[in-house]
């Protein structure tokens, strides 16, 4: 904020949530520059909306869908929409669009408050704070706050010019943040379909380009290295069979996996939790250090990991493996990853409404053996990149941190006046008028 300059004087509001604000700013309650809405309509007169944390949307494809189409909000264009609920916090904004919102939205029609401006305020990390924290409720994570509460929220009451000053510098500056987080989440996007195409390639087609090849005799597969093998996957893999009780004393106390411990098409195991911390009580199977684990549910994810404990249990949704005959367990996970094998596993999955590959089926798939030397190496070369691809993603995660934290940072300090933009000119205007001259 150091490079925007301050208000010439200011005052204390009185409200902890704004602290100083300019001399010449006011302060009133919430309810003097909006009425509530509370006209129930059906979505087959106004079409759903979704309240997200990205503004007033068109209803999603993924939101939970009831029954209450009849008994809805209407939502007209430039209202204030805000979910009530504690846990969809940051879900708000001024509506682009008429339309009806669940019940447990607060709708709100702006009189006296510029609406791009009150869409800034109103989603502020400091207003969004003192909205939640009237909210009530019998679960410690879960509550929500009622429009008359809201209502009484003190809000700082200045001109409608400098409101638009203050909207219009949002807008601009926010846009181009957001265009350079756009711009870090197509770099993750991209470098995880490296890795991805890395991977595939390695263990289809090995490291060495000038290598003669042969049809692998499987169409999926194609051509492999020809001094490769090409062998049936219960040849060189064990699954294993037989089930534990996980509230046994001899394995309650073992790491549980389970396919949503598993990140999923990357093989990184998110977290790990004990088979008693899990409260599992269905039969498990056990796995020793360096196996293979693979989801047989939903195979479109991939969802593989290695056994990291000398002793652990996982899932009855998950195939316990250990190779042999020639294959290492690490060249048996990355061919698992790869998405030649998954495309594969996903056309043979069964058709059910939770799609799955059986045991079966996943028995007579081939796989491409090289000799171990060569095993190792393309298992080295992918490690390699795999760690440097992982350096970039996260350079990438953090300057999207950091430009979200500049985000809401900016945006809080513009709509409580702890930076003066009143002088501000949009940059693009000076030139757009540049063209039109030397045109």
């Amino acid at each position: 904020m150091a490079k925007y300059q301050k208000y010439a004087e200011y005052k204390d509001s009185g409200v902890e949530w704004l602290g100083d604000i300019p001399s010449h700013w006011e302060i009133k309650r919430l309810g003097s520059f909006f009425e509530e809405r509370r006209e129930k309509v059906s979505d087959t007169d106004y079409p759903a909306l979704s309240v997200t944390k990205n503004g007033i949307v068109p209803q999603l494809d993924n939101a939970a869908k009831t029954d209450a189409g009849d008994n809805r909000k209407l939502v007209k264009v430039n209202d204030f929409v805000i979910n009530s609920r504690s846990d969809r916090k940051g879900s708000s904004g001024v509506s682009p669009y008429t339309g009806s919102v669940s019940l447990i939205s607060i709708v709100m029609e702006p009189h006296r408050i510029y609406p791009p401006y009150a869409h800034h305020l109103l989603r502020s990390y400091p207003f969004q704070e003192e909205f939640y924290r009237y909210g009530k409720g019998i679960v410690a994570d879960l509550w929500s706050t009622n429009s008359s509460e809201m209502k009484n929220i003190l809000l700082p009451d200045l001109t409608i010019e400098e409101q638009e000053k203050i909207a219009n510098f949002l807008d601009h500056e926010t846009a181009q943040i957001d265009t350079l987080i756009a711009k870090q989440e197509k770099l993750i996007e991209l470098l995880k379909e490296k890795r991805q195409a890395v991977i595939s390639h390695a263990v289809t087609k090995g490291l060495n380009p000038n290598v003669p090849m042969k049809d692998s005799g499987v169409e999926w597969l194609g051509e492999v290295p020809e001094h490769w093998k090409v062998i049936k996957f219960n040849h060189v893999v064990q699954i294993r069979n037989g089930l534990v009780d996980p509230r046994d004393d001899k394995f309650k106390n073992l790491i549980l996996y389970a396919p949503n411990h598993i990140e999923k098409a990357t093989g990184k195991i998110l977290y790990k939790e004990t088979a008693e911390e899990q409260g599992a009580d269905s039969n498990k199977y056990l796995c020793f250090k360096g196996e293979v684990i693979y989801s047989k549910i939903r195979p479109a994810l991939a969802k593989v990991a290695i056994c990291e404990e000398a002793t652990a249990l996982c899932s009855a949704d998950m195939y316990p493996m250990d190779s042999y005959n020639g294959l290492s367990n690490q060249f048996l996970y990355y061919f698992i990853l790869s998405d030649s094998f998954t495309e594969a596993v996903i056309l043979d999955s069964d058709r059910v409404a939770m799609p799955k590959i059986n045991r079966e089926s996943l028995s007579d798939y081939k796989l491409p053996i090289p000799p171990m030397n060569e095993q190792l190496k393309i298992i080295d070369f992918i490690e390699m990149t795999g760690k440097y691809l992982d350096c970039l993603e996260t350079k990438a995660v953090q300057a999207i941190q950091l430009m979200q934290e500049r985000r809401t940072a900016l945006i809080s300090a513009a709509v409580t006046g702890k930076i003066d933009v009143r002088n501000w000119q949009n940059p693009n205007k000076n030139k757009e008028a540049d063209m039109e001259l030397s045109a």
